[in-house]
């Protein structure tokens, strides 16, 4: 029997790992707590301006182990160009609205640069700073300003390092999104093709296009999954968990070019403003019930239906499909080259479905 105690840790447990943000703000809070106390502690003039240092505290901390190290240094790296930009600026032109705009110029100008990365906005914020609060004393403030923004980079690394973030849950949550996403577009598909034949191009280009963004997002939440791997103590611990989403990340991936290759043939060849269409009203009834079996079994992956099932629905429906276009060819002469290449297709990703779900 299961203690209360243990039951309610579990719980927090649990909602702890779904909410990442949460992990991140305690780690952020502690970074920049530390790096205000280091801050103070270190001799003037560098004490007298405390509140830089938790600022390079978040930045490092909010990335990955791997990331925070490139990007701690990226934006250091941003900061002093920005400082020596502004002191560049304000000795030849002097502190006035020209100065200023002189500074976000060039500052934009360099910020762009691949060195960089994703740190390169810093370069501007930097050299604001340098040029408006630093005018009393220029050497002793960007002096300040950068040795704070290192100490507490380095804080912000080295908790980074310690407790790396493992960012399963937000990867699990793009799977999902995207495996609905796909879903959708399968059965708005049949449904369409069953109830008003022929498609609208347009409307499907449109979808084609408005699956993009989300395809891109779960590559990127993925990306940042493998990232955090690498460094991270936690990893083996969760080793299955992390296989599993790898294999399921690749079986998604293969769908998206599914449903992206049928539609994108289906609006190019089955419009209504097409005298001869790919399919016609033989064939498209057996592609509805394929597209289906597909979207079933894409909805059956992480327990969501019997997965096994799902998938052998699917191949019979392909299976019935390539009869169809076989039985259409032979009675017609027809060479359906459109409709054999979706047979294709559709072969291709039960087969991906088969190989992603099979265990090692």
């Amino acid at each position: 029997m299961a203690v209360p105690g243990s039951r309610a840790l579990s719980f927090l447990h649990g909602r702890w790992v779904r909410h990442p943000r949460w992990s991140l703000a305690l780690k952020g809070a502690v970074a920049a707590a530390l790096a205000w106390f280091v801050a103070l502690l270190a001799p003037a003039p560098f004490s007298e301006y405390p509140y830089y240092a938790p600022l390079g505290a978040v930045v490092a901390v909010t990335s990955s182990a791997v990331r925070s190290v490139r990007e701690s240094v990226q934006a250091v790296g941003a900061l002093l160009l920005g400082a020596v930009i502004a002191r560049g600026v304000d000795a030849a032109v002097g502190s006035s609205v020209l100065s200023v705009a002189i500074v976000v110029a060039v500052a934009l100008l360099c910020a762009g640069s691949r060195l960089f990365g994703e740190m390169g906005t810093w370069v501007v914020t930097s050299a604001l700073f340098v040029l408006v609060l630093g005018g009393a004393h220029p050497l002793e403030f960007t002096g300040v300003f950068a040795g704070m923004i290192v100490v507490g980079a380095a804080i912000g690394v080295a908790i980074n390092l310690l407790l790396p973030p493992l960012p399963l849950t937000p990867s699990e949550i793009a799977l999902d999104r995207l495996r609905d996403v796909l879903v959708d577009q399968l059965e708005l598909l049949a449904q369409r093709l069953e109830h008003d034949g022929p498609l609208l191009a347009e409307e499907w280009q449109r979808r084609r296009h408005d699956l993009t963004p989300t395809t891109d997002r779960t590559r990127d939440a993925m990306s940042g999954t493998r990232e955090a791997l690498r460094v991270n103590r936690k990893a083996r611990r969760y080793g299955e968990r992390t296989t599993a989403q790898a294999r399921r990340a690749q079986e998604l991936g293969s769908a998206a070019d599914v449903v992206d290759d049928v539609v994108r043939l289906l609006t190019e060849w089955e419009r209504a403003d097409q005298e001869r269409v790919a399919l016609g009203p033989l064939l498209r009834p057996e592609l509805v019930t394929a597209l289906r079996a597909y979207a079933e079994a894409l909805r059956s992956d992480r327990g969501q239906g019997p997965a096994d099932e799902a998938v052998a629905r699917c191949r019979e429906s392909v299976d019935a499909l390539t009869g169809a276009v076989r039985a259409v060819r032979r009675s017609s002469g027809q060479d359906l080259f459109v409709a054999g290449a979706i047979v294709v297709i559709l072969r291709r990703a039960c087969s991906a479905l088969t190989a992603a779900r099979e265990p090692e």
